[in-house]
């Protein structure tokens, strides 16, 4: 199998490589390595987005015919690749990543005229109502009721984890409207204006202590939220068809190029930073070996995406390496920052959750490779569970691919 790119992916690498360094400001570039866990505003990530709507990029996995960039699966690596290396944001993935192929596919032609420009160009934000108190790998069995009321639907009920709600203009739901035997069959998937009333966020705490504000998940509460039938995407009951649907796009990443801009990264702090002991980190022996192990198994994960690209662009089925790319990739995430704790050293500890302003001028605590180490730490332990817990797929992969 032929792994390398063609002339033509080269030529628009090239392209990606170019725009790239022109459009991701230095400004923006300051602000994410000096503010708390690399966080940018809502103003920032949608000034960002705006600008890549404007080149057509923004929704690389939409077909042409809705606005989209209709990448290859080889050409939107190559943009994720060349994005992770000058550190600029992916595009907030609720919205275009996820609701918007389902809308596509299951939407009214007034839902798709309605949502889709508006998501294109991040007039609006979408956030995701799944998760529920006992209701998370065994979604099945959320509770949140949707009753009819002839026009519309009263929805009550509680979501939890609930990331960027607090910035949210939408929600995509799923929700009960009727009990069944089989409990997937009386799940609705519906759209709901977050502007409604009935409708509170309250943040959820967590060990990276975010900035007010600057909250990543949070409980969302549904007291008697009124939402038109319009709303509803599909058939009632069958929203479990469009919940699956859409999973196959939360889970599509390609993990190795975020990987490698972390572990160059990682490598250039390696050389700067000392070890207490009369060295610096890459010259100590311990953590080098550490350090290659984990290279060595990025590498491999690459090497595994690119040829389920090319066995994609060869018209053919992708088997079952691409069950264990969201396992293995979130596993070597976690070993990243693990390795970027210990190099930080003290330096990891302090807490410095502002967000600098244009114009200022102070100074981060420590060097600028440990900002927001510790907190991002902290963060990516929940890779392993989210889409779908690491232990539970392993259950499947061990089910479908080794016939246990």
């Amino acid at each position: 199998m032929d792994l390398t790119f063609s002339e033509q992916d080269r030529a628009f690498q090239q392209e990606v490589r170019t725009w790239l360094d022109d459009a991701w400001p230095q400004e923006m570039r300051d602000k994410q390595a000096r503010s708390a866990l690399g966080k940018l505003s809502k103003e920032d990530l949608v000034a960002w987005q705006k600008r890549l709507a404007e080149k057509g990029w923004a929704a690389t996995n939409w077909p042409a015919e809705y606005g989209g960039a209709a990448f290859t699966p080889t050409q939107s690596y190559i943009f994720d690749a060349e994005r992770a290396r000058v550190g600029a944001p992916g595009v907030v993935p609720f919205g275009i990543t996820m609701v918007a192929p389902v809308i596509m596919k299951f939407g009214t032609e007034h839902q798709k005229e309605k949502f889709l420009p508006a998501i294109l160009n991040s007039d609006i934000w979408f956030c995701q109502g799944y998760s529920e108190p006992g209701s998370g790998s065994d979604l099945a069995s959320l509770k949140t009721k949707a009753e009819d009321m002839g026009d519309h639907y009263l929805v009550s009920g509680v979501k939890t984890w609930t990331t960027m709600a607090q910035y949210a203009d939408w929600m995509f739901c799923l929700v009960r409207t009727s009990n069944e035997d089989i409990r997937q069959m009386g799940i609705s998937f519906i759209l709901i204006d977050m502007n409604s009333p009935g409708i509170s966020v309250k943040p959820i705490v967590t060990l990276d202590q975010p900035a007010d504000g600057y909250q990543e998940i949070n409980m969302v509460y549904l007291e008697n939220v009124k939402v038109p039938k319009d709303n509803l995407v599909g058939e009632q009951g069958k929203g479990w068809t469009c919940a699956k649907y859409l999973l196959e796009f939360e889970r599509g990443n390609a993990y190795a190029p975020g990987l490698k801009g972390a572990m160059e990264h990682l490598k250039h702090a390696a050389a700067a930073e000392h070890d207490g002991m009369g060295q610096t980190y890459s010259e100590n022996p311990d953590f080098q070996r550490r350090f290659n192990e984990v290279e060595v198994q990025v590498l491999a994960m690459e090497y595994t995406e690119l040829r389920i690209l090319g066995a994609l662009a060869a018209g053919q089925n992708v088997g079952p390496e691409s069950s264990m790319l969201k396992t293995r990739g979130t596993e070597l995430a976690q070993a990243v920052t693990e390795l970027a704790l210990e190099i930080s050293g003290n330096y990891a500890m302090p807490l410095d959750q502002s967000t600098p302003a244009p114009g200022d001028n102070f100074l981060p605590v420590g060097p600028e490779a440990s900002n927001g180490v510790a907190q991002d730490y902290f963060n990516t332990r929940k890779v392993s569970i989210y889409a779908g817990s690491n232990e539970i797929k392993r259950n499947i992969m061990s089910k479908l691919v080794l016939g246990l």
